[in-house]
């Protein structure tokens, strides 16, 4: 209607120039043809005025459904990566001019577009959290993670893929969990044996993994096959060590207890291995003391054999001429002769030879010879 009204306004402003205009030619006496010329002239150039205007509009219309058609293309390509179909219905064109159909597809775009960036972001944040796990697991080098730039397929950005990746980091943070748990037990572990050799732990841990005692911001613990493999065959290797210090010690202890039994040394002597001693009657499992397996242990108790083994001979002898001197009051009261194997010559040099036989059998006459004084004594007469 508003067209109409125009278009009639119109009509009327030309025919009152058109009249003016034959008002002027009746005064000027214009012939006819002139004025034929001039009208059309007039009407050849309002044809292509309105042959502007109409490619013009035409334009107008062709860029309008070139941009809807664009930003509807944009809306469907962008559902199907979302996975949303329910975002955006289309309404029927044939009703909607192009205009208001842009005005309505326009913020729908909009809107989708920044559902995509937060999406990328979402599945770029998860993605990154699955590929450092990984690392952790499979251990990367640096240059490894470098070369595996994330990549986000903005081809499907669905719910559905974004419920897998969440499902992915979900089973790789139990496994996470799971071997984390196990390092520190096997850690653990190691810390224990360390402290019951007496090993450094520190040095221990730093062969399997610099991770496994550094407590960075930036470093986390490896949880890699290796690391677990490597901290099994430590506690295995350690355990082995544990093993061969308890019967080294087991069998060191024995010998001092044959050298104290045989030199008659004091308690007081005795005293300082009655730790080692109740350790060493414990099973392997119940060895838990720090340092109670100590190379520095070892060490004292080799020191304390070789020690006795050096005074073995002079403490022999005095522990020899001892009994001998006792023997000899005994047969002196018994007026009888004691018995000459065990005169300080004899026993002298099987001392200074080392036997042990030779020293047990000595040891067994003077014995034998004691008691056998002892019950002649008492028999004679007063």
């Amino acid at each position: 209607m508003g067209i109409d009204v125009g278009l009639g306004m119109e009509a009327t402003r030309c025919g009152a120039l058109l009249r003016e205009l034959q008002q002027i030619w009746a005064e000027v006496g214009e012939s006819e043809g002139e004025k034929n010329k001039v009208l059309s002239e007039i009407e050849r150039e309002c044809l292509e005025v309105y042959r502007r205007k109409v490619d013009d509009a035409n334009r107008t219309r062709v860029q309008l459904h070139q941009s809807v058609a664009t930003k509807e293309a944009e809306v469907a390509s962008l559902i199907a990566t979302l996975g949303e179909h329910k975002l955006y219905l289309k309404k029927d064109k044939s009703v909607v001019p192009l205009k208001e159909q842009l005005a309505a597809v326009v913020p729908v775009l909009e809107s989708l577009k920044g559902k995509k960036e937060d999406r990328i972001k979402q599945f770029s944040d998860i993605q990154s959290q699955i590929e450092k796990i990984r690392s952790e697991l499979s251990e990367y080098s640096d240059d490894d993670k470098k070369a595996n730039t994330l990549i986000v397929d903005e081809n499907d950005l669905s719910t559905r893929k974004l419920n897998n990746y969440q499902a992915q980091l979900r089973t790789l943070q139990k496994e996470k969990s799971d071997r984390l748990h196990k390092v520190l037990e096997y850690v653990n572990e190691v810390h224990r044996l360390c402290g019951v050799l007496g090993i450094d732990f520190v040095e221990t841990v730093h062969g399997v993994h610099p991770s496994l005692h550094q407590n960075g911001l930036e470093q986390s613990t490896n949880i890699s096959d290796r690391t677990l493999e490597s901290l099994a065959n430590t506690i295995s290797n350690l355990k082995a060590e544990r093993k061969t210090r308890i019967d080294k010690m087991r069998e060191t202890m024995e010998s001092l207890c044959k050298l104290w039994k045989l030199m008659d040394s004091s308690e007081g002597e005795r005293r300082q291995f009655n730790k080692v001693m109740s350790v060493l009657i414990s099973s392997e499992e119940e060895i838990s003391s720090p340092g109670a397996l100590s190379q520095e242990t070892i060490e004292k108790m080799d020191a304390e054999v070789e020690r006795l083994t050096k005074l073995k001979a002079s403490r022999l002898k005095e522990i020899f001429m001892k009994r001998r001197s006792e023997l000899e009051e005994i047969c002196r009261t018994a007026h009888i002769e004691p018995d000459a194997s065990t005169n300080p010559e004899q026993t002298n040099e099987m001392i200074d030879s080392g036997s042990m036989l030779c020293i047990l059998l000595l040891l067994h006459s003077l014995r034998e010879n004691l008691e056998s004084g002892e019950m002649n004594a008492s028999r004679s007469p007063r």
